[in-house]
């Protein structure tokens, strides 16, 4: 993702991202204290890179370079914006449109890499800088569209559009930075632009402070453990990585259980201790409702209330109907629809599988003599696993040794990108980089022609946002001659020196997820960077990374990869056999979750601004059981306390794009099937017709045009298994 402004500016103009990302740091950053003051000469920023792409020089860039280019930056870019509201000259596509475009160079450039490395390899010293930073962002952004001047400029090019002869994608960039500028607010009054300018930059602050919080809490609230017989069941891989992470904290002997972001743990999978794996699943429920400094309710609380009046301020009756009117969906009642249509199926399936998990705990009981008990959160990843064991014969630590991270990556991801686009890949030694654990890779086109670079971050580390995502170092455009600079970010378990990095195999639908982001941005073919590659609504940016992950179990691409790291032998017929038996095992469950969160995500964004300040536990929980998802042993996959994406990442009233998205990739998917699933035809036609094309046109009408009808929710419905396949007899 790009710049993830706070405040209103952000929810609109999205870019992508998986799990999302915000904050960063590398090997020369001080570890703590103010950033130090250095000169405009010696700053790394003030001028493009001079590396292959511009790609970022961290071997140059220290903290103390953020903040005198940030702020040259914004002084900078408002000089520009001054001179175009104050041009002369009639206003014409030329001096407003494209000269807007060329605005504000430095300012990409430093918060391209400010917001990497806050999000991926932070310290406090980008902490602090970032919380000061970020009213006097949102307060920049308001200079833009809250400019008088400027809109009459904007305005009269905008009604002038059908007599100016413009090129479709010239008209579409007037069309969606007309609308950017009436929905931050352009045609309010003085007195209500000042009231909107003082909650963005409120906003701004508290997002930046959620951001700090968070990742603090996570830290803290990771159990660590002094008694080796409490972690029986874990893998050695989970132990090894456990005693690394408690070295680290000073807690040599005992071992850490790092949390990931989301609600549910994956090492509940394999700890036999049901006590062990109570107090895993409290630390992470109640990681960020502590009642101590890294408590997020109180903020969030304000969060949801200026969000609300900001958007009444606006003419919308709440938060969610404003940032819903440039998304696919357009309305909360359609997305409201939508989630309709998945809940009911979802919960049904999970109350199915919840039966025979509980089942299985009666079972292991009685074997033992001990008394049963109800099925908890915390149990069902542990039992799921031998109901999975037990209806298909499959383990899970039985797949991972075919899925060796690197193998994956180049042999799977990059695979499969070679026989659909025919790009390939090659790592650069020479590209510097802001940790040690990150490597480059140049790409190449199908032609010869070297096209971008790719960057990777897999490992978990904690100064490290949770979760996955993409975005770009540097976006392409035509119009600033600009090729792209693309990273992933995700959280894997490093192993220890020397070992390979084995994953699971939701590890590895995350590669193939984050990469289809990171194509999306890699083939992007845009004149302007507003419209430039991942710079789309949130309900399509996850279209092109959803639909990715299904050639990670295409035939020829799995074959490939799913090879054990130490023989290198392709994974037994039979095993393969199994795993695809139990592809649908768990969906109840893994969309209950999902479609719980965005529920939530909607409840909270609809709240009208006259709505008092939410008590943030009993608001979640009324809103479960409102939307009849309150399933005891299915927590949402985010609780309010600790939603990333809703409250720093840009996603508010957006979270149930994932699910959009999932209908859009698997009704493409389809498609794919139609016309003779994985060849270089149809990779070139979706290539030239999706994923090249931005945000260069309307996104439905691209949609429609690619796959020759609207999408359907029944592949969807099939896929993800919520409705037999009527292929089956």
């Amino acid at each position: 993702m790009r710049l993830v402004l706070p405040a209103l500016i952000a929810a609109l103009g999205m870019t992508a991202c998986s799990q999302v990302p915000v904050t960063p740091s590398h090997p020369r950053s001080h570890a703590s204290g103010a950033p130090d003051m250095a000169s405009p000469a010696s700053n790394p920023f003030f001028a493009p890179s001079t590396l292959p792409f511009q790609a970022p020089p961290f071997d140059r860039i220290t903290n103390a370079d953020y903040q005198p280019a940030i702020e040259e930056g914004m002084r900078r870019q408002r000089t520009e914006w001054t001179a175009i509201a104050n041009d002369p000259a009639p206003a014409d596509f030329d001096n407003t449109f494209v000269a807007l475009e060329k605005s504000g160079a430095l300012l990409q450039r430093v918060m391209a890499v400010f917001n990497a490395i806050t999000a991926a390899n932070t310290n406090p010293a980008l902490q602090k800088l970032a919380e000061e930073e970020a009213p006097r962002l949102a307060a920049h952004e308001d200079a833009r569209y809250l400019d008088e001047k400027l809109f009459a400029r904007v305005k009269a090019v905008y009604d002038a559009r059908d007599s100016l002869n413009l090129d479709p994608e010239s008209r579409r960039l007037v069309e969606v930075v007309h609308q950017r500028f009436v929905l931050r607010g352009a045609l309010l009054p003085e007195a209500g632009k000042a009231r909107l300018r003082e909650l963005n930059q409120r906003q701004s602050t508290l997002e930046a402070q959620f951001n700090t919080r968070l990742l603090a809490a996570a830290n803290d609230a990771a159990p660590i453990v002094a008694d080796r017989s409490r972690l029986a069941g874990l893998p050695d891989e989970a132990l090894t990585a456990a005693a690394a992470a408690a070295t680290e904290r000073k807690e040599a002997g005992k071992w850490v259980l790092a949390l990931q972001n989301t609600t549910q743990q994956p090492d509940l999978e394999f700890l036999q201790q049901r006590d062990m794996r109570q107090e895993l699943f409290a630390a992470s429920w109640n990681r960020a409702e502590r009642n101590d400094a890294n408590d997020t309710r109180a903020i969030i609380a304000e969060i949801a209330s200026i969000r609300a009046e900001s958007a009444q301020l606006l003419g919308f009756d709440n938060f969610a109907a404003w940032t819903l009117q440039d998304q696919m969906a357009h309305t909360p009642s359609a997305v409201m629809d939508f989630l309709g249509r998945l809940a009911p199926p979802a919960t049904a399936r999970a109350r199915q599988e919840a039966a025979a998990i509980q089942a299985e705990i009666d079972r292991d009981q009685a074997a033992s003599n001990a008394a049963t008990f109800a099925l908890e959160p915390s149990d069902w990843p542990y039992y799921a696993a031998r109901v999975r064991k037990a209806k298909f014969d499959l383990d899970a630590a039985e797949l991972r040794p075919y899925f060796e991270l690197d193998r994956v990556l180049e042999d799977g991801v990059f695979h499969a990108a070679n026989l659909l686009y025919g790009i390939s890949f090659k790592e650069r030694h020479d590209i510097p980089v802001y940790q040690p654990d990150v490597r480059v890779f140049e790409v190449f086109d199908k032609d010869g022609q070297s096209m971008a670079l790719f960057y990777t971050d897999y490992f978990k580390r904690d100064n490290k946002n949770g979760g996955a995502w993409m975005d770009n170092f540097v976006q392409q455009s035509r119009l600033l001659g600009t090729k792209p600079v693309i990273y992933n970010v995700a959280n894997l378990t490093k192993p220890a020196s020397g070992q390979p990095a084995l994953i699971s195999f939701d590890d590895v639908i995350t590669l193939f997820h984050e990469f289809g982001h990171a194509l999306h941005g890699l083939f992007a073919d845009q004149e302007y960077p507003s419209l430039s590659g991942t710079n789309t609504a949130r309900d399509f940016v996850e279209f092109p990374s959803q639909f990715n992950e299904h050639w990670a179990t295409d035939p020829k691409v799995f074959a490939n990869y799913a090879r054990h790291y130490r023989t290198g032998q392709p994974m037994p017929a039979e095993l393969v056999a199994r795993m695809r038996r139990a592809g649908l095992f768990n969906k109840g469950y893994d969309m209950t979750e999902l479609v719980s969160a965005a529920l939530l995500d909607m409840n909270w964004h609809t709240l009208p601004a006259s709505a008092p300040r939410q008590d943030v536990d009993r608001f979640e929980a009324d809103a479960l059981r409102k939307d009849r998802v309150d399933l005891s042993y299915v927590p949402p996959r985010y609780r309010s306390s600790y939603f990333l994406h809703i409250w720093s990442n840009g996603y508010a009233a957006g979270y149930y794009a994932y699910l959009w998205t999932q209908m859009l990739a698997d009704d493409a998917f389809e498609w794919f099937k139609e016309h003779g699933g994985l060849t270089a035809e149809n990779g070139q036609r979706f290539r030239d017709m999706v994923l090249s094309r931005g945000n260069s046109e309307d996104l439905a009408t691209l949609y429609r045009t690619w796959r020759g009808q609207p999408p359907s929710i029944e592949p969807m419905l099939v896929d993800r298994g919520l409705k037999e396949s009527p292929r089956q007899p």
